[in-house]
């Protein structure tokens, strides 16, 4: 079984023993496959596929904030902060597993605030023919699956969900699916302040 979230909707992942939530994973998975097109669209690159990244923006308890993604090679540590870490990065959306994000359940105490998202690192801001969907998997309770189901937009990055601390106890979970034209526009609208630069893979 699983939740099906709809966009604004807000669940909560509550500890299940004294231990803690336990691993929490965000595990993306997307249709890579180009939509064909005329032999001058070809010509043009417009048969080619999409690359999506997923990645999140956190901030923990003692202020320090980041990003994990696997631009800038910035993946994270499971055990150590910001207690996050990405698997690896799936440059076609061919891999069976997706990419994942790995979230340390156990140290909710540490972590304020989580911002999921994805955006299209190479390949046309065509949402639809990405048809990606992520899911929320956690110890003891039902999947969460976040489909991203609004398309019209021609913006490189999507806001999927937000985890937010509540009483160190439980992390909400919030369907966002929100379209932006990049990080900087991500941060601002969620109010992260963090300063960007460009970088690569």
């Amino acid at each position: 079984m699983a939740i099906n979230l709809q966009k604004g909707q807000k669940v909560s992942l509550e500890k299940k023993s004294s231990a803690g939530l336990g691993e929490i994973l965000v595990n993306l998975n997307w249709n890579s496959k180009p939509v064909k097109q005329g032999f001058f669209s070809s010509l043009m690159g417009g048969n080619r596929g999409i690359d999506l990244d997923l990645g999140c923006l956190y901030e923990l308890k003692d202020g320090r904030k980041g990003t994990v993604q696997a631009l800038g090679n910035c993946f994270g540590s499971l055990n150590q902060p910001p207690f996050i870490s990405l698997d690896g990065d799936d440059r076609t959306g061919a891999a069976v597993a997706g990419e994942n994000l790995r979230i340390n359940g156990n140290k909710i105490a540490e972590i304020k605030r989580i911002l999921v998202y994805t955006f299209i690192y190479e390949g046309v801001a065509n949402w639809k023919q990405a048809d990606a969907i992520v899911t929320i998997k956690y110890p003891g309770a039902e999947d969460l699956i976040v489909k991203m189901d609004s398309y019209n937009s021609s913006n490189i990055m999507c806001g999927l969900a937000l985890f937010e601390n509540q009483n160190d106890q439980t992390f909400s979970v919030e369907k966002l699916v929100q379209f932006y034209p990049g990080h900087e526009a991500l941060d601002k609208a969620y109010r992260w302040g963090m300063k960007w630069k460009a970088g690569r893979k």
